[in-house]
């Protein structure tokens, strides 16, 4: 969106200028609402809002009491380097540091083009620009109003909606065949596992070292040369790439530097992804692992690290960590160091894991197959919004 010379019939304007920051405040119980959405509901870069709780299931705070509605657009403003736009299609409540919002004229800013505006570099970086405090960075609305931008008349408005529409129906289908390939891995591992000669053993016994948390981040608000693994790296088909946030290079970071191949876990997230498991593939060393996670260092003379990646992912995998899983919030659960060394592990022969492994691995390359086309959309997505935002 450049400040130069302008395209007939764009105009420059304020963000505060076409868009309303909606504070409709409810009690969720007494207003009959059946779905809260906090930040860790939303995805990076991903406008569908695919999770959600349950009002009355737990103890929810007085901070949720920002109605939406379908069509409204979310904004997390908490660390707003996590990029969290998503466009409600259900009604519901969220908590008051999630920006509630919708265009003033849809004769004048198109609803469709609003959350594809707000995930432009431009103003992703403006916001960060303006975010205060350090450990958990915020912006105010007020800030994020006076950000300017170029708008195209209301017709280019509609042209580059349905294009970037377009674009992101490629991605859910791309999105679904990773799930089915997920799906798949699961059936296959699980079906090896149950025809295979194992003895349980507890976690903690396949470990050379104790489960280590990882340290807490100090956010930077520009690239400081160092990276922490955002919380969605750790993802249902494993580790994805690419989820990482600037952080000052403290002596806690450099001491939590993650190694290609090292196994990590997931201690604190949503119940569905809390223990989620992925192994860190990158050949770089200014990448640290957060407080949010664990790394474990598997015996490689016992179990392989892939294969007790796998298990964890598994259905028996799964629901022992649900079960171990705990916390007061309604969302959020924590796993600690002492029951993931508990977890117990129906484990094979070295020659089993590694024979499992191969059998698994077409299901793997077809679910690493989706997710390369799936990051060549997104860059091409973000190449879209680059050139005609």
């Amino acid at each position: 969106m450049s400040s130069g010379k302008l395209k007939p019939g764009w105009t420059r304007v304020a963000f505060g200028d076409v868009v309303r920051h909606v504070k409709e405040r409810v009690d969720p119980t007494a207003a009959g609402l059946e779905r809260y959405v906090a930040g860790e509901h939303m995805d990076t870069d991903d406008q569908r809002i695919r999770r959600w709780g349950t009002v009355g299931n737990g103890y929810l705070g007085p901070a949720f009491h920002a109605r939406f509605r379908p069509g409204h657009v979310l904004y997390g403003s908490r660390r707003t380097y996590l990029r969290k736009v998503a466009v409600a299609d259900f009604e519901g409540v969220t908590a008051n540091t999630t920006f509630v919002i919708e265009t003033r004229d849809p004769k004048v800013l198109l609803p469709a083009l609003l959350p594809f505006v707000m995930q432009t570099e431009a103003f992703h970086g403006y916001s960060i620009k303006k975010s205060k405090g350090s450990v958990n960075p915020y912006v105010n609305f007020s800030d994020i109003a006076a950000y300017e931008f170029t708008l195209p008349p209301l017709d280019e408005q509609r042209r580059i909606a349905a294009t970037l529409r377009e674009c992101d129906r490629a991605t859910q289908a791309i999105l679904a065949l990773v799930e089915a390939a997920r799906v798949a891995q699961a059936s296959v591992f699980d079906t090896l596992l149950a025809n295979s000669i194992t003895r349980s053993v507890s976690l903690g016994c396949l470990l050379t070292e104790a489960p280590r948390n990882g340290c807490s981040a100090v956010a930077a608000s520009t690239p400081t040369g160092h990276w922490v693994l955002g919380l969605d790296a750790l993802t249902k088909v494993g580790y994805r790439p690419g989820r990482l946030k600037p952080v000052q290079r403290t002596a806690a970071m450099l001491n939590s530097v993650v190694e290609a191949g090292d196994l990590l876990i997931s201690r604190s997230n949503t119940r569905d992804r809390v223990g989620l498991p992925g192994i860190f593939n990158e050949d770089r060393c200014d990448v640290s692992w957060p407080d949010t996670m664990m790394r474990l260092r598997p015996d490689p003379s016992v179990a392989l690290p892939h294969f007790l990646e796998l298990f964890l992912r598994s259905a028996s995998g799964r629901r022992q960590i649900e079960r171990f899983a705990a916390g007061t919030s309604a969302s959020m659960k924590k796993v600690n160091a002492h029951a993931i060394r508990r977890l117990s592990i129906a484990l094979p022969s070295l020659d089993t894991q590694d024979a499992m492994l191969r059998q698994v691995g077409g299901v793997i390359s077809a679910s690493a197959s989706a997710e390369r086309r799936l990051r060549s959309l997104k860059r091409l997505r973000s190449t879209m919004l680059l050139s005609t935002l």
